[in-house]
């Protein structure tokens, strides 16, 4: 049966990030597009033609749609629509005060609810870390209007699965820690490390600690134990994966120790993961984007156009 869904919170105050703070970003000049949805507003990258076959870009934690820079021109030139998304609390999007609007479940209605406003069809996901955790359950609940799934460096937990201790020590530092600099801990998260440019374009949609309750937020949202609330949820998405014969690619890089050979499940369990080119992302960490995201968006590329539709 499926899970009943809660219904969104009713909101309190909401925080925008002014749009100064994003003023004269290096190699991210893109014009945010806004979906204004129950007293929230989303933002949203959209480039390339309109009637072009469109690859979806859901980010993770604590980045933004920054996190594409590299892999929007590779998309852009191959001929495909990229859209990119702030997840609310992130980016340009809104960012509720009160740390209780947030919750795994509001974020996947809140970009649900999103999808379907936008009226956005036949989607190539790519999706990586929470990314992950909400696109494959928008993908669940939605089926119909995703073409291929791109898995990088992420997943589906359910509670039930082994949990690294490095994303333990991950959770307990975003819960306790009195010092959360966001630039510096996505520079952490990759092999290749940020300039003060780039890490100051990650602190940017943060001006204090108040716009940052997201980013502390979600490494507790990601279910590890059995009794979790969203482990039924996540558990009939996985039904959907199970059955889902559409093309599916794996692309995680050999760095990450958060979510390392995670892929092994999906190539498992998913008829459509059997006989694609999954690749190893050499070199790269968990923000393999940043890293090695030429790289990728070839992969992705390559991947389209090898799996045309019917």
């Amino acid at each position: 049966m499926q899970p009943r869904h809660s219904p969104l919170p009713v909101l309190g105050q909401v925080l925008r990030t002014p749009e100064a703070r994003f003023a004269n970003l290096r190699d991210f000049a893109y014009q945010p597009h806004y979906t204004e949805l129950g007293g929230l507003r989303i933002a949203h990258i959209d480039e390339g033609p309109r009637d072009a076959p469109a690859v979806l870009l859901m980010h993770g934690e604590p980045a933004w749609s920054y996190l594409y820079r590299k892999m929007i021109p590779v998309l852009v030139a191959a001929g495909h629509r990229v859209i990119a998304p702030d997840l609310v609390g992130f980016g340009r999007s809104d960012k509720p005060a009160s740390a209780k609007d947030y919750s795994y479940l509001h974020h996947v209605l809140w970009m649900n609810d999103w999808l379907k406003e936008n009226d956005l069809h036949h989607l190539s996901l790519f999706c990586q870390d929470w990314g992950s955790l909400i696109g494959l359950r928008m993908v669940a609940s939605m089926p119909e209007r995703f073409d291929r799934i791109v898995l990088a460096n992420g997943g589906l937990p359910t509670g039930t699965m082994p949990i690294p201790i490095a994303f333990h020590l991950w959770r307990a530092f975003a819960r306790y820690s009195p010092w959360f600099p966001i630039g510096r801990i996505v520079r952490m998260g990759c092999a290749l490390g940020l300039d003060a440019q780039q890490m100051a374009a990650y602190d940017a949609p943060f001006p204090s600690r108040r716009y940052r309750i997201a980013a502390r937020l979600f490494p507790g949202f990601v279910p590890t134990r059995p009794d979790d609330p969203e482990r039924a949820r996540n558990e009939q998405a996985w039904e959907v994966l199970k059955n889902w014969h559409k093309p599916f690619l794996t692309l995680f890089s050999n760095r990450d120790p958060v979510t390392r050979g995670g892929f092994r499940l999906f190539h498992k369990l998913v008829p459509g993961a059997k006989g694609q080119p999954h690749a190893a992302i050499r070199g790269a960490g968990h923000f393999l984007q940043e890293d090695k995201g030429e790289e990728v968006a070839a992969a992705i590329v390559a991947f389209m156009a090898a799996t045309p539709l019917p």
